[in-house]
């Protein structure tokens, strides 16, 4: 388990991500997934920080670590946090993003991003293409993970199930599916429109490993799950489920429906990183 400098680390670089998050979704004249991007922040944080074997340097490395975000609206989380590991610019992100030309789109687009492992935005695709890469890592006897970052929701997809047995009759232990699971889906909450649960034993039918992290904002369940995952050499794929709330640590967004997306305006920007700021000092005492 990480020591508590370690932890501290990972939830002042979640705390960075969560600012300048906000501060584009201010700057920006559209609208920003804000409450799935701060749901997952967290674990995309001490993926990108801590866990994968990834960094600009390494990208013609074939042991490296790839990442699909399979939930691809979630792009904007994912451009801050690689720029928070040296990938992108946050400069040119908040100067270019969602504009025509950009390399910052609302999704992610390997064609304009090529260190990206694919372009993502239609729900259901990324772990399929995930399962591909990890049985191809297998037969070239490379030894890296390929980890996959999907929202609860995308898993009522049919693709994703025919791509969990696919995993398993694989025996692609170096396949790890995260799940977002925040419960809210763009229109309403999750179990009021597909009954979900049991959800982690879904996973299990399906031959998985299953590690559940009971609140997927606490960066010290995040780091003990992830650095509990098995041998990459193992047969068993293994699913993260990670428990979330939809716009986590800003009061307004919390839980609310109406924030799957939207932009700020000066008011709520400022209350916003007050916000964050308050839950940083909580987080700090607390550790």
């Amino acid at each position: 388990m990480a020591d508590k400098k370690e932890i501290l680390r990972l939830q002042e670089l979640a705390h960075q991500a969560r600012y300048d998050l906000c501060n584009l979704c201010g700057s920006y004249g559209g609208n920003i997934h804000m409450g799935g991007d701060m749901s997952m922040i967290d674990v995309l944080t001490c993926l990108f920080q801590h866990t994968m074997r990834v960094a600009p340097e390494l990208q013609e490395d074939p042991e490296r670590d790839r990442f699909i975000l399979s939930k691809g609206h979630g792009a904007a989380c994912m451009y801050i946090v690689m720029a928070l590991k040296g990938f992108f610019d946050y400069k040119e992100i908040c100067e270019t993003y969602g504009q025509i030309g950009s390399k910052y789109g609302q999704h992610p687009c390997k064609t304009r991003l090529p260190m990206l492992e694919a372009s993502t935005g239609s729900l259901g695709h990324g772990l399929p293409i995930s399962v591909g890469l990890a049985a191809s890592a297998r037969q070239r006897g490379q030894k890296h993970r390929v980890f996959c970052m999907m929202g609860d929701g995308e898993t009522c997809e049919g693709s994703v199930w025919e791509a969990a047995m696919a995993g398993r009759a694989q025996k692609l232990g170096n396949l790890v599916a995260v799940v977002d699971r925040n419960r809210q889906l763009m229109t309403s909450f999750s179990e009021e429109s597909v009954i979900m649960e049991p959800y982690a034993d879904k996973w299990r039918a399906f031959g998985w490993n299953v590690i559940e992290i009971r609140d997927g904002n606490d960066m010290s369940q995040i780091v003990e799950a992830f650095d509990g995952l098995p041998k990459s050499s193992g047969e068993v794929p293994t699913v993260i489920i990670a428990n979330t709330v939809k716009g986590k640590y800003v009061s307004f967004m919390e839980r609310q429906i109406k924030w799957h997306a939207g932009s700020l305006n000066e008011t709520d920007l400022q209350t916003a990183l007050k916000d964050l700021d308050t839950a940083l000092e909580k987080q700090r005492k607390e550790l």
